[in-house]
Protein backbone atom coordinates (compact mmCIF):
# COMPACT_ATOMS: atom_id res chain seq x y z
CA UNK A 1 0.00 0.00 0.00
CA UNK A 2 1.38 3.38 -0.99
CA UNK A 3 1.43 6.61 0.98
CA UNK A 4 1.51 10.15 -0.37
CA UNK A 5 3.60 12.36 1.87
CA UNK A 6 4.07 16.06 1.37
CA UNK A 7 7.15 16.80 -0.69
CA UNK A 8 9.90 18.86 0.91
CA UNK A 9 12.94 20.57 -0.53
CA UNK A 10 14.95 17.60 0.77
CA UNK A 11 13.26 15.48 -1.91
CA UNK A 12 14.46 17.73 -4.73
CA UNK A 13 17.62 15.76 -5.61
CA UNK A 14 15.66 12.53 -6.07
CA UNK A 15 12.94 14.33 -8.03
CA UNK A 16 15.58 15.80 -10.36
CA UNK A 17 17.05 12.35 -10.90
CA UNK A 18 13.62 10.93 -11.80
CA UNK A 19 12.86 13.74 -14.26
CA UNK A 20 15.90 12.83 -16.35
CA UNK A 21 15.27 9.09 -16.49
CA UNK A 22 14.26 8.07 -20.03
CA UNK A 23 10.88 6.60 -19.03
CA UNK A 24 9.96 9.88 -17.29
CA UNK A 25 11.68 12.40 -19.57
CA UNK A 26 9.64 11.13 -22.51
CA UNK A 27 6.51 12.64 -20.94
CA UNK A 28 7.84 15.28 -18.53
CA UNK A 29 9.23 17.87 -20.90
CA UNK A 30 10.89 21.02 -19.59
CA UNK A 31 12.31 19.47 -16.39
CA UNK A 32 13.63 22.84 -15.24
CA UNK A 33 10.03 24.13 -15.07
CA UNK A 34 9.00 21.19 -12.89
CA UNK A 35 12.04 21.74 -10.66
CA UNK A 36 11.27 25.47 -10.31
CA UNK A 37 7.71 24.68 -9.21
CA UNK A 38 9.02 22.46 -6.42
CA UNK A 39 11.73 24.94 -5.42
CA UNK A 40 9.09 27.67 -5.12
CA UNK A 41 6.29 25.50 -3.68
CA UNK A 42 6.05 27.64 -0.56
CA UNK A 43 5.90 30.90 -2.51
CA UNK A 44 4.94 31.45 -6.14
CA UNK A 45 3.60 27.90 -6.58
CA UNK A 46 1.92 27.46 -3.20
CA UNK A 47 -1.32 26.49 -4.99
CA UNK A 48 0.29 23.23 -6.14
CA UNK A 49 0.11 20.27 -3.75
CA UNK A 50 3.27 18.16 -4.25
CA UNK A 51 3.74 14.66 -2.88
CA UNK A 52 6.34 11.94 -2.84
CA UNK A 53 4.86 8.50 -3.28
CA UNK A 54 6.25 5.93 -0.88
CA UNK A 55 5.89 2.17 -0.72
CA UNK A 56 6.74 0.93 2.78
CA UNK A 57 8.75 4.11 3.39
CA UNK A 58 10.67 3.86 0.10
CA UNK A 59 10.25 6.79 -2.33
CA UNK A 60 9.01 5.48 -5.67
CA UNK A 61 7.38 8.44 -7.39
CA UNK A 62 5.95 11.94 -7.44
CA UNK A 63 2.47 13.34 -7.84
CA UNK A 64 0.61 16.60 -7.49
CA UNK A 65 -2.83 18.13 -7.76
CA UNK A 66 -4.16 21.66 -8.04
CA UNK A 67 -7.31 23.67 -8.56
CA UNK A 68 -7.39 24.66 -12.23
CA UNK A 69 -8.65 28.17 -11.42
CA UNK A 70 -5.36 28.80 -9.59
CA UNK A 71 -3.28 27.73 -12.59
CA UNK A 72 -4.71 30.23 -15.06
CA UNK A 73 -5.29 27.38 -17.55
CA UNK A 74 -8.68 27.04 -19.26
CA UNK A 75 -8.68 23.24 -19.58
CA UNK A 76 -10.99 23.27 -22.61
CA UNK A 77 -13.57 25.36 -20.77
CA UNK A 78 -13.75 23.09 -17.72
CA UNK A 79 -12.11 25.67 -15.45
CA UNK A 80 -15.02 28.08 -16.01
CA UNK A 81 -17.42 25.48 -14.62
CA UNK A 82 -15.78 25.73 -11.18
CA UNK A 83 -14.67 22.88 -8.97
CA UNK A 84 -12.17 21.63 -11.56
CA UNK A 85 -8.87 20.12 -10.47
CA UNK A 86 -6.00 18.48 -12.32
CA UNK A 87 -3.40 15.90 -11.34
CA UNK A 88 0.04 14.77 -12.48
CA UNK A 89 1.87 11.60 -11.50
CA UNK A 90 5.01 9.64 -12.24
CA UNK A 91 6.75 6.52 -11.06
CA UNK A 92 10.44 7.28 -10.85
CA UNK A 93 11.66 3.91 -9.59
CA UNK A 94 11.64 1.62 -12.63
CA UNK A 95 11.16 -1.47 -10.44
CA UNK A 96 7.62 -0.26 -9.70
CA UNK A 97 6.47 0.14 -13.31
CA UNK A 98 3.67 -2.08 -14.66
CA UNK A 99 2.82 -3.48 -11.23
CA UNK A 100 -0.39 -1.59 -10.40
CA UNK A 101 1.22 1.26 -8.49
CA UNK A 102 0.01 3.85 -10.99
CA UNK A 103 -3.58 2.96 -10.18
CA UNK A 104 -2.89 3.27 -6.45
CA UNK A 105 -1.26 6.67 -6.95
CA UNK A 106 -4.10 7.98 -9.09
CA UNK A 107 -6.75 6.72 -6.65
CA UNK A 108 -4.91 8.39 -3.76
CA UNK A 109 -4.84 11.66 -5.72
CA UNK A 110 -8.56 11.37 -6.48
CA UNK A 111 -9.20 10.92 -2.76
CA UNK A 112 -7.12 14.02 -1.97
CA UNK A 113 -9.08 16.11 -4.48
CA UNK A 114 -12.40 14.76 -3.18
CA UNK A 115 -11.52 16.13 0.26
CA UNK A 116 -12.07 19.66 -1.09
CA UNK A 117 -15.69 20.72 -0.66
CA UNK A 118 -15.76 22.51 -4.03
CA UNK A 119 -14.35 19.58 -6.06
CA UNK A 120 -16.65 18.54 -8.91
CA UNK A 121 -14.29 17.02 -11.46
CA UNK A 122 -10.69 16.14 -12.27
CA UNK A 123 -9.26 16.81 -15.73
CA UNK A 124 -6.08 15.36 -17.20
CA UNK A 125 -4.53 15.74 -20.65
CA UNK A 126 -1.77 13.19 -21.21
CA UNK A 127 -0.12 13.02 -24.58
CA UNK A 128 -2.16 10.65 -26.79
CA UNK A 129 0.97 8.54 -27.33
CA UNK A 130 1.21 7.90 -23.58
CA UNK A 131 -0.91 4.78 -23.79
CA UNK A 132 -0.09 3.69 -20.24
CA UNK A 133 -1.39 6.93 -18.74
CA UNK A 134 -4.45 7.05 -21.02
CA UNK A 135 -5.32 3.47 -20.09
CA UNK A 136 -4.80 4.17 -16.41
CA UNK A 137 -7.19 7.11 -16.53
CA UNK A 138 -9.91 5.02 -18.15
CA UNK A 139 -9.32 2.21 -15.63
CA UNK A 140 -9.86 4.74 -12.82
CA UNK A 141 -13.18 5.97 -14.20
CA UNK A 142 -12.17 8.90 -16.37
CA UNK A 143 -14.09 9.56 -19.58
CA UNK A 144 -12.38 10.88 -22.70
CA UNK A 145 -13.88 14.12 -24.03
CA UNK A 146 -13.22 13.86 -27.77
CA UNK A 147 -13.95 17.55 -28.37
CA UNK A 148 -11.25 18.78 -26.00
CA UNK A 149 -8.89 15.80 -25.89
CA UNK A 150 -9.17 15.85 -22.09
CA UNK A 151 -9.93 12.99 -19.71
CA UNK A 152 -12.60 13.93 -17.18
CA UNK A 153 -13.72 12.28 -13.96
CA UNK A 154 -16.84 13.59 -12.28
CA UNK A 155 -16.71 13.48 -8.48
Amino acid sequence: MIVLREMTIDDLALFKKWLYLPHVATWYHEPLDWIEEVEKQNDEYCWLHHFIVEDNGKPIGFCQYYACQDSGESWGGYTKLGGTYSVDYLIGNENYLKKGFGKQILQALIDKVKSHSDAKRIVVEPEPENMASCGLLVACGFDFDQNSGIYVKKL
